[in-house]
């Protein structure tokens, strides 16, 4: 939740993680941070849920991305400019700038969640 209160438009998150370790329960902390009230579902067929806030939290899910030409089609830079992106199956990307995520399941409700950069503001 307090990488949430810390979003601003433009930055990107991408989630890395095995099915399961709860890369959407994350992105439910990042929306509550933005201000959102929105139901915080995974947008595995949907590609992408769009959530207002103080931020704009736009959730992409890349699970069933197969092709570069799919990536293209997501408008990953449209998202960010009007406000913040995070993206489950985030190392399927890269971007300049953005905070990386690994959450790894250790069995029941315990997870280790590492960064590998963090946004500087």
């Amino acid at each position: 939740m307090l990488l949430g209160e810390r979003l601003q438009s433009g930055d990107v998150v991408l989630l890395m993680g095995e099915l399961g370790a709860g890369k959407t329960t994350f992105v439910r902390g990042l929306a509550q941070g933005t201000g959102s009230r929105a139901d915080v579902a995974s947008p595995t067929f949907q590609l992408v849920r769009v959530y207002p806030g103080r931020v704009q939290l736009a959730h992409v899910d890349l699970y069933r991305v197969e092709s570069s030409a799919e990536l293209r089609d997501l408008g990953l830079e449209e998202l960010a400019d009007g406000g913040a992106v995070v993206v489950e199956w985030g190392d399927r990307l890269a971007v300049d700038g953005a905070a990386r995520i690994h959450i790894e399941h250790l069995g029941g409700d315990r997870r280790l969640i590492r960064t590998e950069h963090d946004l500087g503001h």
